[in-house]
């Protein structure tokens, strides 16, 4: 019975990881990019990007043209090969997080936790097409 030994190279498999995970950034910030660009085109004011607060970040802040019920719009950007797959990384642990922030940023707002206020979920395909969930979480999580 022969043995054949297996050679792993940790630094091979460290520098892979890091590199994969470059690659995931820079793709959510041109993801971010493009959906910013479509809600500026639209009439939407960006208020922040990437505003942190404890352990939750917001992907996009918007403050919402006139003709728009909500005072502040709140988008997370999912980028993912196809649509369903970007939307399924909206997990109710990532649902949780995304309420907590929002309420925190609508903290620092006039009129606070009563400012109107909508969660929207753009996901982008790798072919950098964008489809937005308005008020994402209006059914529940």
């Amino acid at each position: 019975m022969a043995y054949h030994a297996r050679t792993f190279d940790i630094a091979a498999s460290v520098a892979a990881k890091a590199d994969r995970g470059r690659r995931s950034y820079h793709s959510g910030c041109a993801a971010e990019e493009q959906v910013c660009a479509q809600y500026q085109r639209t009439g939407y004011s960006l208020l922040a990007s990437r505003w942190c607060a404890g352990r939750g970040e917001l992907d996009l802040v918007f403050a919402a043209p006139e003709h728009v019920a909500e005072d502040i719009v709140v988008v997370e950007v999912k980028s993912a090969r196809d649509f369903d797959t970007a939307l399924s990384r909206i997990t109710p642990a990532k649902a949780r997080r995304l309420f907590t922030t929002t309420e925190q940023f609508l903290d620092t707002q006039p009129k606070g936790s009563l400012t109107d206020c909508r969660i929207d979920v753009a996901a982008v395909n790798q072919g950098g097409a964008i489809e937005i969930h308005e008020n994402f979480f209006a059914g529940g999580i």
